[in-house]
């Protein structure tokens, strides 16, 4: 069994719990092949791993730098339906061809931030009423989203209390209502996709409130389910019951189902893979400033040892992302937006403490430069 499990456990914040399994995650990530299923629905997701949609961070910024680094899937923050149907936030800043189109960063032939693609991509939306969801959901088909995902597992508190997300795990009858509406508004040939939660709280009537919300969200013609296998009352605290996933994949063979929860490097990838049994993995903290999860996944896959970034490699991702950080954002909002993925990616430098001081210090362009400058070389240095 080697010590793969154990490492991946020593990385992980208090109250992880480990995952021992009877072969190396290296051993484990070479016989891993994607669900045939998975690419009959998305032809491009070729790996069974993808960035969660995570609040506050993955705008097209963080999307464009995971998929450069091998992410085959992206899906955004959650889109609140009213906000969309008002024209903001969703039709400006998170359409997946904002930057493509509108960011002029120069000859794509010559910039190196070429490659705009931000493609497969799923739009998630969150609201309450089926009506306006529904109205959502068309306007995300009409801008060209791969997927659309319904967020029934957010578990803020204020998301909640206005009848959103991890609410739902409180109203079945309701959630089936919304997903009904999404699914019969957009075209059959575009997926719809779920995100939910274990349950709402521990009680037993909670897991049956799941699993009618699961069944039905299949019977209505969902493509996969993405199940984060800690409750919503259980936020993001303490570890989660990854046991869940693996009994669910037992008793829902014939279902595609994605699991969440406690992945924070490389390994906990495959360990998850092997562990649970679900055909895919969603990397939502663990990714944050490590766009390298995904290369390093792709290696152990292909047989090969994971690589940690060069300080050129980091330099080079800092100054992509921040580019199209400013692109998005703005300088006054970008900068501000870098500081706390600054801190994130100060992990990976020889020494993260000095580098991390600096970045809280951030609020403009040149002070950003100048840390750059300072702990990561020149341009010169920058070998991609």
């Amino acid at each position: 069994m080697g010590d793969w499990w154990v490492m991946s456990v020593e990385m992980e914040p208090s109250g992880i719990v480990s995952h021992p399994v009877s072969r190396a995650v290296p051993d484990i990530a070479r016989s891993i092949e994607v669900d045939p299923r998975i690419r009959e629905v998305i032809p491009a997701f070729d790996a069974p791993f993808f960035q969660a949609g995570l609040a506050g961070y993955s705008d097209g910024a963080m999307r464009l730098i995971a998929r450069r680094h091998g992410c085959p899937y992206c899906i955004t923050e959650a889109l609140l339906d009213i906000t969309l149907l008002n024209g903001g936030k969703g039709r400006t800043r998170e359409d997946p061809d904002l930057l493509a189109e509108e960011c002029g960063l120069g000859d794509p032939h010559e910039n190196r931030l070429a490659g705009f693609d931000d493609h497969p991509i799923a739009g998630q939306i969150m609201g309450t009423e089926p009506e306006q969801m529904a109205r959502a959901a068309a306007m995300l088909a009409d801008m060209r989203y791969d997927v659309i995902d319904v967020n029934l597992a957010c578990p803020v508190k204020k998301i909640r209390k206005r009848k959103r997300g991890g609410h739902f795990l409180l109203a079945p009858d309701e959630a089936l209502d919304v997903l009904a509406a999404v699914r019969d508004a957009v075209p059959r040939e575009l997926p719809v996709t779920v995100k939910i939660r274990r349950g709402f709280d521990e009680g037993p009537e909670m897991e049956h409130a799941f699993h009618r919300i699961f069944e039905g969200a299949y019977e209505l013609g969902c493509a996969w389910t993405t199940v984060h296998c800690r409750t919503v009352v259980q936020k993001y605290k303490g570890p989660g019951r990854w046991s869940f996933l693996t009994d669910l994949v037992r008793r829902y063979p014939d279902r595609v189902i994605f699991g969440s929860g406690d992945i924070w490097t490389v390994e906990d990838i495959f360990l998850m893979l092997e562990v649970t049994g679900v055909q895919a993995v969603s990397v939502a903290r663990g990714c944050i400033g490590n766009p390298w999860i995904f290369r390093q996944a792709r290696q152990l896959m292909a047989g090969e040892d994971p690589t940690p970034p060069t300080l050129p490699q980091q330099r080079r991702a800092l100054l992509d992302h921040f580019d199209l950080v400013i692109a998005l954002h703005g300088e006054r909002g970008g900068a501000r937006m870098m500081r706390k993925f600054g801190i994130k990616f100060s992990v990976h430098h020889p020494d993260p403490d000095s580098v991390r001081k600096e970045f809280i210090t951030v609020s403009s362009i040149d002070d950003w430069r100048r840390v750059l400058d300072t702990h990561y070389g020149d341009d010169d240095s920058v070998d991609g």
